[in-house]
């Protein structure tokens, strides 16, 4: 299907449905946006954010993280394999380096490089919704977050329950998951086990997961202390993941850790909001799965680290304050042994004015590293609420990013670091507008971003090594919209929704004769998801991804499921691909054609 016909399709199919009688509003502004300093409803936030609840996450037809958030428009997740396997994080046509991920507000971000953001992607059955933060962060998060950032929130409000979920299908797929979770008088607790498995798709893309979860709560009716640990262990085969497609051995296994310790302290107007965490990775990156002698990378990363956000009402607002200490620990046979020193210093102030009408919340952020010295990054949010449902807002700031220990010590046959590399630097602004009535929720943001000392390997003769220079200088300019649209028909809930993105870089040119990095963003994303229930119990979802690169490929693929609930008993049937779209999303790896997977889930109260 074209982009002009699914257009005209969405229009019409939109109009249509809004005859229908609603009766269940969707209540998205209860939802308190916790990825900031500032707690506010979804509704009061002036910038572009995308709540993905856990009824969104029941009815999008996917089974891991990475897939779930191919569904949001300016979101570019470019897999390699199915169910997760490897995969790379993207916003508004920044690299995988620039966008950061948290959960529960803890960063996840590895100095070795962001090629390993999406190992710490948590199981969907854990996750209670998944915020997505487009536009510059680096005011609001400190580093990394150059083009937006992704919170994970994990389930808090638990029932005494035992849930276990056993999936088979296509490609040898093999995933079970028990799910244990307790509510007592003064705490809460949450385990969930799992392991997912496969032959493979295709030659020497078999893969072996394992997943470990806890999650307690304790003095819940006082001041609460969470704790939180994961453990996610990847084996897989990667054919053509990495350097030349025709590199068909190649192996790699990972090991993503977490342990996090956060409260919550409330003092009259005053909120603190304190945390303790490790986070660990380890990667394993084999040339020749067959003999690891040839070429073998072993990268240890260690992050320690603490933070202490916090919160004031006064009569002029709400003002917001916070510190972010950490010490980062790197292990390497290839990168070397190197340690960094981290400090981020965070103030911002949300002014509401005119009978609360106008927010305006400017703020600051102050880094040192211990390896590049100090940065300033401020930036102000604004925001016009017209009515109850009405909200126009823009926001502007300064972002940056610090090179990555591959970017600077990196050394292969064909590559080589640079320790005298510069962070990268750009400012961004945007401006949108968004009408959010419940059932009836739409959105339209214009962005600017003008990048200055991008990291790129280049050469100036084919016999060179790559060598990573600041180079690159880039104009990155769009928009994106969105829709959603709720309504019952003989009495059963329906929903549909829509997102468009539309993005243009201006790359500036570069003084040598070959660069590895070519800017191959998504020039045109479309989504559509179409949520139905006809008889009861039963229920099916539909899911359109469209996707259009500047070098010009595109492709559509649509996914599907069938639900069928019986009081505590759950089947289903999720359909990936199911017209057989050839297609490749990173380093020409072909994706795979249609697949299936079927499941079953008991839940013993």
């Amino acid at each position: 299907m074209k982009l002009t016909s699914l257009c005209m399709f969405l229009v019409l199919f939109s109009i249509t449905t809004q005859a229908q009688d609603l009766e269940k509003e969707q209540q998205l502004d209860s939802v308190v946006i916790t990825s900031t300093r500032i707690d506010l409803p979804f509704s009061k936030n002036s910038r572009t954010i995308t709540v993905i609840t856990q009824e969104d996450i029941k009815k999008s037809a996917t089974t891991n993280v990475a897939d779930l958030l191919q569904q949001v428009a300016g979101v570019d997740i470019r897999r390699r394999g199915t169910a997760g396997m490897q995969a790379d994080l993207y916003i508004r046509g920044g690299g995988f380096d620039q966008t950061l991920l948290l959960v529960d507000g803890i960063k996840m971000d590895d100095a070795q490089t962001g090629h390993h953001t999406m190992n710490m992607a948590l199981p969907l059955d854990v996750i209670e919704r998944v915020e997505v933060i487009k536009g510059p962060a680096a005011r609001v998060f400190g580093q990394n977050a150059f083009t937006g950032a992704i919170n994970i929130v994990t389930k808090k409000n638990t029932e005494n329950s035992v849930a276990v979920n056993a999936q088979a299908g296509s490609y040898g797929q093999l995933h079970g998951a028990v799910m244990v979770s307790s509510q007592l008088k003064n705490s809460s607790h949450i385990i969930q086990v799992s392991r997912n498995t496969s032959d493979g798709y295709r030659y020497n893309t078999d893969y072996d997961n394992q997943n470990y979860f806890i999650k307690s709560s304790f003095n819940t009716n006082k001041t609460p202390i969470n704790l939180i640990a994961s453990f996610q262990e990847r084996k897989f085969g990667a054919n053509g993941f990495y350097a030349s497609p025709t590199a068909t051995d190649q192996y790699e296994e990972t090991q993503a850790s977490l342990i996090g310790i956060t409260s919550e302290i409330k003092k009259g107007e005053l909120t603190l909001k304190p945390k303790l965490y490790w986070k660990r990775n380890q990667d394993t990156y084999i040339f020749v799965r067959q003999d690891p002698s040839i070429y073998r990378n072993l990268h240890q990363t260690n992050k320690v680290g603490a933070a202490l956000d916090a919160s004031y009402k006064s009569k002029i607002g709400v003002t917001g304050f916070g510190v972010d200490i950490a010490k980062v620990y790197l292990s390497s046979n290839n990168l070397g042994s190197r340690n960094r020193f981290m400090t981020t210093l965070f103030l911002e102030h949300r002014f509401s004015l005119a009978n609360d009408k106008l927010d305006i919340t400017p703020g600051i952020a102050v880094n040192y590293f211990s390896d590049f010295k100090f940065h300033a990054f401020p930036g102000i949010d604004l925001g016009y609420k017209i009515n109850n449902n009405l909200k126009i807002y823009g926001n502007i700031g300064y972002t940056y990013r610090i090179p990555t220990y591959t970017d600077l010590y990196y050394s292969d046959p064909t590559t080589l670091g640079n320790e005298n590399l510069d962070p990268e630097e750009a400012i961004a602004e945007e401006l949108g507008i968004k009408f959010n009535s419940g059932k009836f929720n739409v959105s339209l943001a214009a962005f600017n971003r003008d990048s200055k000392k991008l990291i790129d390997f280049i050469k100036e003769n084919e016999a060179d090594l790559w060598q990573a220079t600041n180079i690159r200088d880039l104009n990155t300019k769009g928009i994106e919209f969105n829709a959603s649209y709720g309504f019952t028909l003989n009495t059963f809930n329906q929903g549909f929704a829509v997102g468009y993105s539309f993005l243009e870089d201006d790359l500036k040119a570069v003084s040598s004769n070959f660069s590895r990095y070519s800017i191959n963003s998504l020039k045109h994303h479309a989504t559509a998801s179409l949520q139905t229930q006809f008889i009861k119990n039963l229920s099916q979802n539909i899911i359109y991804k469209y996707a259009e690169r500047t070098s010009g490929e595109s492709y559509a693929v649509v996914d599907a499921s069938v639900n069928y609930t019986l009081n505590t008993l759950e089947f289903s049937i999720l359909a990936n691909n199911i017209f057989n779209t050839t297609y490749t999303e990173t380093n020409l790896v072909p994706m795979p054609k249609g697949n299936l997977l079927f499941g079953v889930k008991y839940t013993f109260k």
